[in-house]
């Protein structure tokens, strides 16, 4: 896909967390307006996850009609949060005048390999999302999910989202991932509890991985470890754009570079 790559591409993957009701989509969508206004000659790749609580509600009607709903018929359920979502975003995108299309799971092409008696792997087959790239500034897909053989819809576990951007940004050579929060990155403690607590802006991918057993777990760890795999800088951010962010990477920087790179975020 030729026309593609002449495209800089930048993957912002939008957690359930910042999809809260119908104007926290109205806010996502401006908040992608001003990057396609600051990065003219930039394509962008939206991952969307369900709105904030829905995944949990879909998972308690399951749970009402059978005590013991099947993995498939879980998946197939959950995911029409994430569909929703790529719908939603889509439709505040049109009205801004955005030239953008949303796809479904089938389309965006995330493969998942099953062999017996070993753990699932992931294969990314992006055609389609390179032929939409190609066509429009915004391309919006859902998170958290691939398809198994047959076409069998199937979830990545949770924090999934993460995972499905890290895959399709690497897949497409995309020179930026940004994963978007309810908080600002990473802190040293919990911001919601601590007020002051240290902002931390630059980690590398094993720093990252350590952060669970301090009791964060801002990032799915599978996910940094497909970013450090595939040495894919990471940004952790929340939406507003004024606020510092954190960067995960393969060193931990200098702190002229780390404010460099807080200057390009802005």
């Amino acid at each position: 896909m030729q026309g593609c790559r002449l495209q800089r591409i930048v993957v912002i993957k939008l957690g359930g967390s910042v999809l809260e009701d119908n104007e926290s989509y109205r806010r996502a969508a401006r908040f992608v307006v001003r990057r396609l206004h600051r990065c003219a000659d930039q394509r962008f790749l939206v991952v969307v996850s369900a709105q904030n609580g829905l995944t949990d509600e879909l998972d308690k009607l399951a749970r009402e009609i059978t005590r013991y709903p099947t993995p498939r018929t879980l998946d197939l359920l959950w995911s029409t949060g994430e569909i929703r979502s790529v719908a939603l975003l889509t439709l505040h995108l049109e009205e801004l005048g955005v030239r953008v299309v949303g796809l479904n799971i089938h389309e965006m092409g995330v493969h998942l390999n099953e062999v017996a008696q070993a753990p699932p792997t992931v294969q990314v087959v992006s055609k389609q999302i390179e032929r939409a790239l190609e066509e429009h500034s915004v391309v919006v897909v859902p998170g958290f999910f691939g398809t198994k053989e047959g076409g069998v819809i199937a979830s990545l576990g949770r924090g999934g989202s993460d995972l499905s951007a890290v895959l399709l940004a690497d897949e497409l050579d995309a020179t930026e991932c940004e994963l978007v929060k309810d908080v600002g990155g990473y802190f040293a403690t919990d911001p919601n509890v601590d007020p002051r607590a240290e902002h931390i802006s630059q980690l590398c991918y094993e720093e990252a991985l350590r952060m669970p057993d301090d009791g964060c777990e801002l990032v799915q760890q599978q996910a940094i470890e497909a970013a450090r795999s595939a040495r894919l800088r990471l940004v952790v951010r929340g939406l507003d754009e004024a606020a510092a962010a954190s960067i995960v990477s393969s060193g931990g920087g200098t702190r002229r570079s780390n404010e460099r790179m807080q200057q390009q975020l802005k």
